[in-house]
């Protein structure tokens, strides 16, 4: 799941950024409007998380042309301003959620995973395609009963697909939600991640299928 970070304070950006990392998001980080808004039109992302004191563009102003362009990405507030007022603007500018600064890393991520549920219209924390379950709650997978051992790019691989199970993943949009900004990887590099994963499968009632010239496709095996 890729995630973008806008925050100018570079301590607690990275420090962040970190964190997510550890918890296996894809992180992506822009230190002003600008750059976000720029990154925002050039990558798809599952959630934003934006403080509002930012340089070039401030974040509420960079809310309202996002939600003026049509992107309805899941945004969460970050900001040090707790006020009522304050966060009756940044909802009312389109923002799903806000959480004040100082805060801990486990609220955000349990926010971060309710923002991407309400997103993708999931109500049920748990998704299971055969005997395969992503529990959206912990984001843990279990295969046939048994937790399921995945590298940090193997299980964004397996989440970005469950999540669209029984539609077609095209192989850039996969390569997106798997790797950053800063992440070298060349065309292959999506290839050899879906082999392990489907390694990791084998043996079970799910599949990995690759439709030619379209993508992937995760499904209950027949």
């Amino acid at each position: 799941m890729r995630l973008l970070i806008v925050e100018d304070n570079r301590e607690l950006a990275s420090w962040l950024g970190k964190a997510l990392r550890q918890a296996q998001y894809v992180v992506d980080i822009a230190y002003d409007g600008e750059d976000a808004e720029h990154m925002l039109k050039v990558a798809a992302y599952a959630i934003v998380i934006l403080d509002l004191s930012l340089p070039k563009m401030d974040g509420l102003t960079l809310l309202k042309r996002l939600r003026q362009s049509g992107n309805k990405v899941p945004v969460i507030i970050l900001t040090a301003n707790a006020s009522l007022d304050g966060r009756v603007a940044g909802l009312d500018s389109g923002a799903d959620d806000y959480l004040a600064k100082p805060f801990e890393i486990a609220e955000l991520e349990a926010r971060i995973r309710a923002a991407v549920r309400r997103g993708h219209d999931r109500a049920a924390p748990e998704i299971a395609v055969g005997d395969l379950v992503f529990d959206g709650g912990t984001r843990q997978f279990s295969l046939a009963g048994e937790s399921l051992a995945l590298t940090p790019r193997e299980h964004a691989v397996l989440e970005h697909l469950i999540m669209k199970a029984g539609t077609t993943v095209t192989k850039a949009t996969l390569s997106e939600s798997v790797f950053g900004f800063d992440d070298l990887a060349d065309t292959s590099a999506i290839e050899i991640y879906v082999h392990r994963v489907r390694k990791k499968l084998e043996g079970s009632s799910v599949q990995i299928a690759t439709l030619r010239g379209l993508g992937y496709l995760l499904r209950h095996a027949q």
